[in-house]
């Protein structure tokens, strides 16, 4: 991949344990806020997982279902962050401690560490420490997960326009 220089586009990888929940979503909710904001050309969007025992699954159904009443197609196929990742994207977006810990023990290096924040940490409207796993919890957990990533993914795509 090309560094932000060289393609003019801001590249995000949102991160999750499995990449079949949160990031998934992320990515696309994202990528439906660009879209909304006339903007595609100046970004890439990507998601990956921490482990990779998903890798080439879809996201999880109840997330897709979830997404889709509110109009987000979810059809990234899982896959592991690789050392690569850290070079191509210019952030490295994590939903929780966990995911931000093991980002950090996988970084490369100094300069790459410094490309890794948090999702809530581009909250407007919620307070949230952590986007939470909703995996083994009821539909709720999918609602209130969709809920932390819409208000991140505005803040986020807002930080971009305003600088």
């Amino acid at each position: 991949m090309a560094s932000l220089k060289e393609s003019g586009k801001r590249k995000l990888l949102f991160v999750c344990l499995g990449n079949i929940c949160r990031s998934a979503a992320a990515e696309e909710i994202m990528r439906v806020c660009v879209r909304k904001a006339g903007r595609e050309a100046e970004f890439e969007l990507d998601s990956a997982g921490i482990i990779g025992y998903h890798q080439g699954e879809l996201p999880d159904g109840r997330m897709r279902a979830h997404a889709l009443r509110r109009g987000y197609r979810l059809t990234h196929r899982s896959r592991p962050v690789q050392t690569a990742d850290f070079y191509d994207f210019d952030l490295l977006i994590g939903m929780d401690d966990s995911n931000i810990q093991a980002l950090t023990e996988k970084a490369p290096d100094l300069e790459t560490r410094r490309k890794i924040v948090r999702m809530t940490d581009f909250c407007r409207l919620k307070v949230a420490d952590e986007v939470p796993d909703p995996y083994y919890g009821g539909a709720q957990g999918f609602e209130n997960v969709l809920d932390l990533l819409e208000d991140a993914c505005e803040g986020l795509l807002n930080t971009f326009i305003t600088t």
